[in-house]
């Protein structure tokens, strides 16, 4: 399975001056949790690193550090992730049928996620990895008044990975370019052009870190996952 990281974006939310993803999370930077959960992932063979000539150096030198047994190619990204995404397509080796595509700030994703959602591509053109909305969701108008209450349990929150069948990927980010869509995900692009995007279970843990709440809440999780992994191996020794 080949696996796409869009890693180009800036930390403007965080209140950063660089590229959040080399913020540091329990001394290593964001996009090194994502990189460990693809090289634990059985079903990775391939990564693409899709970021700015400014941060590939620090990518690269992250890669050694990490001593990943995985091929990586760094994709030079645009300038929204639509574009990055374009990039990192025509870049894939050319016998990839099949893509994970995964935000580098979702860096809580697991390596079980990644398997789950790289099996489910046996059966699917395209999905998304979602969970269910647990929030009561409210529509509202620019003047602040509530609009509409919409079913709840037809609500899912969107996350990644999203998965793709590679052909038909592209054939959609062509007409993108050609008609002029700008989308915020691969999956609206397929849901543009009439085809089928299907749900595959995410996990609440799967945060996008975007804020400095975020980035405290990541570290507590990883701190207790990196605990009962701990004593799990100690019990086992």
């Amino acid at each position: 399975m080949h696996l796409l990281i869009p890693a180009a974006g800036v930390g403007r939310r965080m209140g950063s001056d660089r590229n959040k993803l080399r913020l540091a999370l329990l001394g290593k930077p964001l996009l090194a949790w994502t990189l460990l959960a693809a090289e634990t992932a059985s079903s990775i063979t391939w990564i693409g690193i899709i970021g700015q000539l400014d941060d590939q150096p620090t990518w690269q030198t992250l890669i050694q550090d990490l001593r990943l047994s995985k091929p990586v190619t760094f994709v030079e990204g645009g300038q929204t992730r639509q574009e990055s995404v374009y990039n990192g397509l025509q870049a894939l080796p050319t016998d990839a049928t099949q893509v994970l595509i995964h935000d580098g700030a979702r860096c809580l994703a697991t390596p079980e996620l990644l398997d789950r959602c790289a099996e489910a591509l046996n059966q699917y053109q395209g999905f998304v990895a979602a969970v269910p909305v647990k929030d009561t969701i409210k529509v509202v108008n620019p003047d602040h008044q509530i609009q509409d209450t919409p079913d709840r349990s037809q609500l899912w929150a969107a996350q990644t990975p999203q998965g793709f069948h590679v052909a038909p990927l592209k054939d959609c980010h062509e007409q993108g370019k050609q008609q002029g869509w700008e989308v915020t995900d691969d999956a609206a692009l397929f849901e543009k052009v009439g085809l089928p995007v299907h749900i595959v279970l995410g996990e609440e843990t799967n945060l996008k870190v975007t804020t400095p709440e975020d980035l405290a809440i990541a570290e507590l999780i990883l701190q207790q996952r990196l605990q009962k992994s701990s004593r799990t191996d100690g019990s086992e020794s």
